[in-house]
């Protein structure tokens, strides 16, 4: 499915070479946009060449668990883009066991992963847009950040705080042009999710959850994600869009 926005001309950041951050760099780049995309994974970055195909795009290797990677990344970003217009954290790991059986390790590793390099990466970006009077920010946030789901403590704490970093970042930006918003996704089928649906079972329990009978997947993300990122968003900031096929209405 091509796009129906326009974004010549646009500068975009997609943290996450993943199966949604691959997705999005894709349509971001069919768009018309010049988008270089962060992962720790250079693998995933190959990947992404063979995805996307010649365009627009170039893979950096980052490692985003620390502040100073997170601001080295968006300085070599701004210097081969020219600057950032947009930026999508598309970054997450999970780990599922019960509280009591979560080591500290777990906890501080899907915290440094999915929690603080949002809180990093945002706030090196959000002073590049912030200086330039204009910039669109989304996350990928997840309906886990509202829903109690067991077996998800890290997981649904990390994206409950982005979901709550994102609103401030949008209170105190929204004077100088910038919008901060998430996109929240239901169970989507990425590399994240593969081998837990393969499991005897949990697709089809995960299905009977969703109103719309059936699991997301990344294309179902790209469209609201550009929407936030485009013009026709620009009075829409500090919010959380579920593209969920219903799942958090029951």
């Amino acid at each position: 499915m091509r796009t129906t926005w326009d974004f010549t001309g646009s500068r975009a950041l997609v943290a996450g070479a993943g199966g949604i951050g691959a997705a999005v760099a894709g349509e971001f780049a069919r768009a018309g946009a010049a988008v270089v995309v962060l992962d720790v994974d250079e693998d995933r970055l190959d990947r992404l060449d063979r995805l996307v195909g010649p365009g627009p795009v170039k893979g950096l290797s980052a490692d985003l668990t620390s502040a100073d990677a997170c601001r080295v990344a968006v300085d070599n970003a701004v210097e081969l883009l020219g600057g950032i217009d947009v930026f999508v954290h598309a970054v997450g790991v999970n780990d599922r066991r019960p509280v009591l059986d979560t080591p500290d390790e777990v906890w501080e590793r899907i915290t440094a992963v999915n929690l603080d390099s949002a809180f990093w990466l945002g706030r090196a970006v959000g002073g590049v847009m912030v200086a330039a009077g204009h910039g669109r920010i989304v996350y990928l946030s997840s309906v886990s950040g509202r829903l109690a789901h067991a077996d998800h403590a890290p997981y649904a704490a990390t994206k409950g705080g982005v979901d709550q970093l994102m609103r401030v970042m949008a209170r105190e930006w929204a004077a100088s042009g910038v919008t901060v918003n998430a996109v929240a996704p239901g169970y989507t089928e990425t590399d994240l999710t593969r081998a837990y649906l393969a499991g005897a079972g949990v697709r089809a329990s995960l299905e009977s959850l969703v109103p719309a009978g059936r699991l997301g997947v990344p294309a179902d993300l790209t469209g609201p994600v550009l929407f936030l990122a485009s013009d026709a968003a620009a009075f829409v900031t500090g919010q959380v869009l579920y593209v969920d096929g219903g799942r958090t209405l029951v």
